[in-house]
């Protein structure tokens, strides 16, 4: 029999509304501030991690990848909507429609590289941490919350800005390295700002919830949902 959570349903909301929010809303809003120039979703995407974090750390990896294969699929569908969506014909007293595929008429290149990297990063986010959590006997939990972060976000950033804009005349191979390198030290500096936030909440939750789990025989298999 398994047992039923208070909070989990609510933190797997959370996931897929940050996920998707990160990819097809802040993603096409550039910003400019102190200098630097970027994209919105710098600021929500870190955020998927850190839930991440919490689900692996306190209801186990198994429990983490149903909620990714969750946000993946509803990231899959809200792709093919917007694409549906931008492609049907618009009134011709409607006179957004050309502001409206430049929004959200992102190629499809673009979609997929953001999928498939998020499916990489956030699984080897979660496997980093889970297999650390049992390396340590539960202890130095800073170590492997911003360890994870730090392997998931790079494996994330380098799947996805080569895949996205490689070749691409609008992206020279020197930017796209520059922006790696720059989203990547933000997006891990984000994570641990924000570790004495993601301490308190773990101690809430794992108190709440009567549950701090161990992957000590979990299946890591990212396509096993068992």
């Amino acid at each position: 029999m398994q047992r039923s959570y208070k909070y989990l349903d609510i933190i797997t909301v959370v996931f897929v509304v940050v996920l998707l929010l990160a990819n097809l809303v802040a993603s096409v809003k550039v910003t400019k501030i102190l200098g630097l120039s970027f994209t919105a979703g710098l600021f929500f995407f870190p955020l998927s991690y850190l839930v991440g974090d919490i689900l692996t750390e306190v209801y186990g990896y198994s429990k983490s990848r149903r909620v990714i294969w969750t946000g993946f699929i509803s990231l899959l569908a809200a792709n093919l909507i917007i694409k549906i969506l931008v492609s049907l014909p618009p009134d011709p007293h409607w006179t957004l429609q050309p502001a409206y595929e430049q929004i959200f008429g992102l190629s499809m290149r673009v979609s997929l590289a953001s999928m498939f990297a998020y499916f990489c990063g956030e699984f080897a986010n979660s496997y980093t941490l889970a297999k650390m959590k049992i390396a340590t006997e539960g202890k130095l939990q800073f170590a492997r919350i911003i360890g994870s972060t730090v392997v998931g976000e790079f494996v994330d950033t380098v799947i996805f800005y080569p895949l996205a804009f490689w070749g691409s005349s609008a992206f020279t191979t020197d930017l796209i390295i520059s922006i790696m390198v720059a989203n990547y030290i933000v997006k891990v500096s984000w994570e641990t700002i924000a570790y004495p936030f993601t301490k308190r909440l773990l101690i809430w939750l794992k108190k709440t919830e009567n549950e701090d789990y161990y992957d000590y025989k979990t299946d890591f298999n990212p396509l096993h949902l068992n």
